[in-house]
């Protein structure tokens, strides 16, 4: 098949930076790395991009095709040909670039290491001499964790980082509630302690594009709300972030609604709320303060006070809560939704919005395909008369 790619080049030495268009003939079943192995073999020798195991294991070959980031190795070319798109393929975000589609990830694994991505032991061997054995309930809450390939995908497009190159960012972040959640290692409050510091778990924006991003299902955003619900439930609060959270629960297990208005003075207190006084005045002025009184109290707040109550009967406080949700979202993704089809059950009267469910608003991992950041100022480009 005929195979087009827009390649931005750069090298770093000089601050050169082009797009060059490339066209070869590959193989239907050619992922991107095999097509940039074509052309470095075949027309362009001075490519320069990463590469190992061709089997989405080593996490080496990370990259953005029409801005979004992807695995070459992951990423099939047949379907692109077919429409004449020529996708742009570029290096990934946040992490400064070396030459052409090579990043320096130094800063990557200065993070990384910050983790103590480590376990650092704290229980008693079995008397039978035999291995320590996790219950699955607990294996659950670092399952995804686990499965993370330090490729790299999530950090390249963390709006967080983007605007706080600080921040610790969502893969080590992922690796940290990977041993958080281990019910071996014996440090997780004090590696909660410094998770919940400056640029840690509370700095996330909640933009949802590592989890849309990431190719092997990691979830990064879900990491952080583990480590959250870990950090409020072993009283480290003290962060902005975690009295909204607890304000949160709060708002919505009384009336069922996030009373916002009410947000700063319960959580940064009352010489705060003098503070911001003037902007206050502003919501007030436009009609947007909120200010009923007494407080709007949903039709159906009981169903919001007894999940409640029911996660605190079983004991699901943390990350547990979360991985409850989850193995909940993933079992209606997989159709377990009983006699009814999942479009029925949220057709009902009084239904509630149909939720996000797993796979869903990304390209198997391969990022969105709405919010394509090709060629800066230019339209998306396809072949002359389409076709592959």
């Amino acid at each position: 098949m005929q195979v087009a790619l827009k390649v931005w080049r750069y090298d770093s030495s000089t601050g050169d930076r082009a797009l060059r268009e490339y066209e070869i003939d590959a193989p239907e079943e050619a992922t991107l790395l095999d097509c940039l192995d074509i052309i470095k073999d075949r027309q362009d020798g001075s490519l320069a991009y990463r590469k190992s195991c061709r089997m989405m294991i080593c996490g080496s070959c990370g990259m953005r095709m029409d801005g979004a980031a992807v695995l070459a190795c992951k990423t099939r070319m047949y379907d692109i040909a077919q429409e004449g798109r020529i996708p742009v393929i570029s290096a990934m975000g946040n992490m400064p670039i070396v030459k052409d589609l090579v990043v320096d990830m130094d800063p990557f694994w200065s993070k990384f290491k910050a983790m103590k991505p480590y376990l650092q032991p704290g229980y008693d061997r079995p008397e039978d001499g035999r291995e320590y054995r996790i219950s699955q309930e607990r294996m659950n809450v670092v399952h995804k964790e686990a499965l993370c390939i330090n490729c790299g995908a999530c950090v390249s497009e963390c709006n967080a980082m983007e605007s706080d190159p600080e921040f610790l960012g969502p893969q080590a972040l992922a690796k940290g509630m990977r041993f958080v959640g281990d019910p071996r290692d014996a440090a997780t409050v004090e590696r909660l302690e410094q998770y919940s510091g400056p640029h840690g778990i509370w700095e996330c924006t909640r933009c949802f594009f590592c989890n849309e991003r990431c190719p092997k299902g990691v979830d990064p955003r879900d990491a952080i709300a583990k480590l959250g619900a870990e950090a409020v439930h072993h009283g480290i609060d003290r962060d902005m972030g975690a009295k909204h959270a607890k304000w949160f629960i709060r708002s919505t297990e009384t009336t069922g609604w996030l009373r916002e208005t009410e947000l700063v003075p319960k959580t940064q207190g009352i010489v705060s709320s003098v503070k911001q006084m003037k902007f206050a005045m502003g919501l007030i002025k436009h009609n947007k303060a909120g200010l009923a009184f007494p407080p709007h109290v949903a039709r159906d707040v009981g169903e919001a006070r007894n999940l409640r109550k029911l996660t605190q009967q079983q004991d699901r406080q943390g990350a547990l809560g979360h991985v409850q949700g989850e193995r909940a979202l993933s079992r209606l993704a997989h159709g377990h939704t009983g006699d009814e089809s999942l479009e029925q059950i949220y057709e009902r009267q009084g239904a509630f919005t149909r939720p996000y469910l797993p796979g869903e608003g990304s390209a198997g991992g391969q990022g969105s395909l709405t919010q394509a950041d090709v060629t800066p100022g230019e339209q998306p480009t396809k072949k002359p008369g389409g076709g592959a």
